[in-house]
């Protein structure tokens, strides 16, 4: 597994070679694996959601129907600009090139999903991203984490879906309670809640 966490010219050649390299579009696993997100979220809707890693807007489409605000990030463009077509009837939706944790945006969100992303970050990154998610999670917001399980010896990513959980999982409960999750063949869902006051001045 690589050491770093991946790049966006990564992502770039691979939505050159492959406009749904992992077919979201069209994968019978992808559209239960979505069902079961939206399922797990405890609240029938969201004032303002954040998406870290939108990729080409399938899940994104499904997300602006919980949620008065939703922003949506990726590190490639070819990704976005196909999530921008297809979410373009939503004008609740915004869309923003963004490498978290490198970048981060200065608001407050009451849900920030993290689907399929965290393994692509090396374990600096990561704790970056933890730290920040936190700094502008709201007090009883709610964070959701789906995540591929198998090990994949022949991708490039630094760490595996579990991993990522458990580090959400590590961190004190005074800060983020775990309030369930799921575990299915080949993905893992964990939902948290923001515990305590806002860091943002």
């Amino acid at each position: 597994m690589s050491q770093q966490s991946l790049t966006p010219e990564y992502f770039d050649a691979l939505y050159k070679t492959d406009s749904d390299p992992w077919k979201f579009e069209t994968s019978d696993y992808e559209a239960e694996k979505y069902a079961a997100t939206l399922a797990a979220l405890p609240k029938p809707r969201y004032h303002s959601a954040f998406e870290i890693g939108g990729s080409i807007g399938v899940l994104t489409e499904m997300l602006a129907e919980r949620c008065d605000s939703l922003l949506s990030v990726d590190v490639s463009d070819k990704a976005q600009q196909q999530a921008i077509v297809r979410c373009q009837h939503l004008p609740h939706v915004r869309f923003q090139l963004m490498q978290v944790p490198q970048s981060y945006p200065d608001e407050w969100f009451d849900l920030t999903v993290l689907s399929e992303v965290g393994y692509y970050w090396c374990w600096q990154d990561l704790k970056a991203a933890q730290q920040l998610i936190l700094d502008h999670l709201e007090p009883g917001g709610h964070l959701l984490l789906v995540h591929w399980t198998p090990y994949a010896d022949y991708y490039d990513n630094p760490l595996s879906g579990d991993e990522v959980h458990e580090a959400f999982l590590a961190l004190p409960s005074s800060q983020l309670q775990h309030l369930g999750g799921k575990r299915a063949e080949k993905y893992r869902i964990d939902l948290f809640e923001r515990v305590g006051e806002n860091s943002l001045g």
